[in-house]
């Protein structure tokens, strides 16, 4: 597994992408991947340096809350908050749009897992530009004001949040899960067939999906437009849930282990003189 064959380096064109790739025992080495995981994440919080954003963007049924439920199922509990971010609450819209993930963001030390990500404001408000207007902001009085400069500047916008993020210690990785138009098709339909998954199915699912392609062009250009060094984007082909789970664990993984300075601290050398102390103290009461 090469995991640099999924990072987005180049101007990428989605049709052209993966959506499916399986990987031989994937659930059993996703086992293996999410044990060293745990115990990296462990070493980072001693460390107490970095932080690491996981930025998890696709369609509906793309499988983000499944991947994470068992990516990060070996870690600590205080090592790792997750944020879902549904539609903006009354306070949320009194700020600009990325207020609530600036406050989310994690301390150094842990994990934040955003499922769905401040990419939705490019994303859900491009398809539906109407949504903007609920901002209340000072130079749209219109949807005719929604447009392409407006555009331009909340991208610029998310790179230097991101950017302003990464110089202070956020290490930030964005997976787009890539799942084809049948494969959610087929998923949609087993929310419907099976009775414990009615309640994940609403008809709105299927009015979103009719603008399907108007998605796949905005998360084009938002994929192309934002995937930066500092904060890479990676196609996960995502049809095959465990080879999409296993790959996003091992990219994880791999690339934070390339961070030789993530080390538990030692101890202070006063206290290292007095180990033997401390010990017979406790030994001895």
């Amino acid at each position: 597994m090469d995991i640099n064959h999924y990072k987005i380096t180049s101007e990428i064109t989605l049709k052209n992408t993966q959506t499916k790739v399986v990987f031989d025992d994937a659930e059993k080495e996703l086992k293996k991947v999410r044990k060293k995981l745990g115990k990296l994440q462990d070493t980072l919080y001693a460390h107490g340096k970095y932080a690491v954003l996981i930025c998890l963007q696709g369609m509906d049924t793309a499988g983000k809350d499944s991947l994470i439920r068992e990516v990060f199922k070996d870690f600590n509990a205080r090592g790792v908050v997750v944020h879902s971010f549904k539609v903006p609450t009354e306070l949320e819209l009194k700020h600009d749009f990325i207020w609530r993930h600036y406050v989310a963001l994690p301390a150094r030390g842990k994990f934040g897992v955003f499922n769905r990500t401040h990419y939705e404001n490019v994303l859900v408000t491009r398809v539906h530009p109407e949504y903007v207007l609920s901002e209340n902001l000072p130079h749209v009085h219109s949807v005719d004001d929604v447009n392409e400069d407006f555009w331009d500047k909340r991208f610029e916008q998310i790179n230097n949040f991101e950017k302003h993020v990464a110089q202070n210690g956020t290490l930030i990785f964005k997976f787009f899960l890539n799942l084809s138009k049948s494969e959610q098709k087929n998923r949609l339909l087993r929310r419907l067939n099976k009775q414990e998954k009615n309640w994940k199915f609403s008809p709105g699912d299927l009015e979103e999906r009719l603008l399907w392609d108007q998605y796949q062009a905005c998360y084009e250009d938002a994929i192309n437009r934002t995937s930066k060094p500092h904060a890479p984007w990676y196609n996960i082909p995502a049809d095959d849930k465990p080879s999409a789970r296993l790959l996003v664990a091992k990219i994880i993984y791999e690339t934070l282990k390339q961070f030789d300075d993530i080390q538990e601290p030692e101890l202070d050398d006063a206290i290292k003189e007095h180990l033997k102390e401390y010990k017979k103290q406790l030994e001895t009461e």
